[in-house]
């Protein structure tokens, strides 16, 4: 393993699975909490760092996305799935806490749904897995980066991404996506019983956050927590408040609704 950059603690390596070479980045010990990213790739947050002080993080990078090669194998999100889980059993994983960030949220669900008896907790930050359905004849609006951010001047500069690999990476989730409200996914969401967080930002306006309604009344045990002041990257705008409310709800589950420390229910 390599140190990336020298950015983080992280150290990075790769799996070989379903003739994918398959990049992860990985920092601390503990439960293994595996967290997929959304579609800009794998950005390491400070919720990231935060969290690998008492958990293994482990930040999978999708096969397709940045300098992967193209991935034209995974039919769909459910083959992807089934990959990502072959993954984590080739780093001898066997339970884990799961995490999901918008395009990274929807694979999660699929995940947890495919090995519910694997998957200790599932947390979805903006999941895109549940999305508004677009009216007759409107086309739907890509996310721009403006989008992502509703303080993008608190946010460090970003490096350009290549337009060839962002193309690549748009091209694969428009396959892979399925639709706005997926028959088959809802139907296994409505069985899963593991424990479930789902994050959104009362800004968002890629994910918004009255989506999360539709998560509780679909999982019969799921939790919903806005985040104030934030839009669809929830982990970069508000890293504080989602590591306080996914390392409490990851140590003690459905018990999170009320705070340890002073006895207030979160918002």
């Amino acid at each position: 393993m390599t140190k990336p950059n020298g950015k983080n603690d992280f150290t990075e390596a790769t799996v070989e699975v379903d003739g994918f070479s398959i990049r992860y980045l990985e920092a601390g010990t503990g439960q293994p909490l595996i967290w997929f990213h959304g579609g800009g790739g794998i950005r390491l947050s400070p919720v990231y760092d935060n969290l690998a002080k008492q958990h293994r993080v482990i930040a999978f990078e999708i096969p397709g996305f940045g300098n992967s090669a193209t991935n034209d194998r995974s039919e769909n999100m459910l083959a992807l799935a089934r990959t990502m889980l072959s993954a984590i059993t080739a780093l001898g994983i066997d339970s884990f806490d799961l995490a999901g960030t918008s395009f990274g949220g929807s694979l999660a669900c699929w995940i947890a749904t495919e090995a519910p008896e694997r998957v200790t907790t599932l947390v979805l930050c903006s999941p895109a897995a549940i999305r508004q359905k677009p009216s007759p004849g409107e086309t739907p609006k890509p996310v721009t980066p403006d989008m992502l951010y509703h303080h993008p001047e608190r946010q460090p500069p970003a490096a350009p991404r290549p337009a060839e690999i962002a193309e690549k990476e748009l091209v694969l989730m428009k396959r892979l996506r399925g639709p706005a409200r997926d028959a088959e996914l809802e139907s296994r969401l409505a069985e899963l019983e593991t424990q479930t967080l789902v994050l959104f930002g009362t800004e968002d306006q890629v994910t918004p956050c009255e989506l999360g309604e539709i998560y509780r009344a679909i999982m019969p045990a799921c939790q919903q927590v806005l985040i104030y002041d934030a839009a669809h990257a929830i982990d970069a705008e508000r890293p504080e408040a989602v590591t306080a409310v996914m390392q409490d709800f990851l140590s003690r589950h459905e018990s999170f609704l009320v705070k340890d420390q002073s006895g207030l229910l979160y918002p």
